[in-house]
């Protein structure tokens, strides 16, 4: 087989959580480039139609579907979304509370010290980022299962493999800003659950892995790039296509081999 018929997904059926998002939005672009039917879906109903919309515009196979992720009801109906199809063979857990710094977002995280972190945020967070996520490996391996064959995809963070460098969201005369504790928690989670399916499914060819991204440009300002940039190997922050070649590796046959695995593309921020 040629290397690049490794990475060939015509035929397959993929489903994305958050697929309107920053990096959903890449993610649903690739898989469809690869030749692959992509279910679009996310929080948001409009959102998701329109990025749907966005890839049908441009020939391929694609559709929308609105759920929120906490809701096992909301969750079955998405998995069924991909029924038409006849099967899901790929599933990209993109869906997440990532507190943001980025412009309109920055401000909103000045009340994240731990000392007094709502243990209603907390929970909701958990929710969200654990058990969301859980519920959905749950249902689509069920299909997965049905195939003898899938490739489950969970998307981690640097901080779930390392505490938060508070010092980056540091601003001269303004209050302290945190990433709060749930995300720290939640994605280290996520690893957790990977190893979990990974092992569960032993013998099988249903795989399971963490794609670990960096910190994405998302119109950060310049102080929050300079801190963050410092920070990493590679002296900046990711662009956000530069995850699609890993997401890739990881949802085809390329990666036919791996499973449990953590997949980090951090500019080298890990490696200090």
């Amino acid at each position: 087989m040629k290397i690049q018929d490794l990475f060939n997904l015509t035929g397959r059926v993929a489903l994305v959580t958050g697929g309107a998002g920053l990096l959903g939005r890449q993610f649903t672009q690739t898989l469809a480039e690869a030749g692959a039917a992509v279910v679009v879906a996310d929080l948001s109903a409009e959102s998701a139609a329109k990025q749907a919309d966005a890839l049908t515009q441009q020939g391929y196979r694609a559709l929308s579907v609105g759920a929120d992720i906490t809701r096992e009801a909301d969750v079955i109906q998405m998995v069924g979304a991909a029924s038409p199809w006849g099967r899901l063979d790929i599933l990209v857990n993109s869906a997440a509370w990532d507190p943001k710094f980025d412009p309109g977002n920055a401000e909103g995280q000045a009340a994240n010290a731990f000392e007094t972190y709502p243990l209603e945020t907390w929970n909701e967070a958990v929710n969200i980022n654990l058990t969301g996520m859980f519920l959905v490996c749950r249902e689509v391996s069920r299909v997965m299962k049905s195939q003898g064959k899938g490739s489950i995809i969970n998307i981690c963070s640097t901080y779930g493999l390392a505490g938060p460098d508070q010092r980056i969201y540091e601003r001269a005369g303004e209050p302290p800003r945190y990433k709060p504790v749930f995300y720290t928690v939640t994605k280290a989670g996520v690893l957790g659950l990977t190893k979990y399916i990974a092992t569960y499914y032993a013998g099988t060819d249903i795989r399971c892995n963490a794609l670990t991204p960096g910190g994405v440009f998302n119109d950060h300002d310049e102080t929050f790039v300079k801190n963050y940039s410092y920070r990493t190997v590679m002296g900046r922050m990711a662009e956000p296509h530069e995850m699609n070649g890993a997401l890739l590796f990881l949802a085809s046959d390329a990666s036919s081999y791996m499973t449990g695995g953590n997949l980090i593309v951090d500019g080298g921020w890990t490696a200090w």
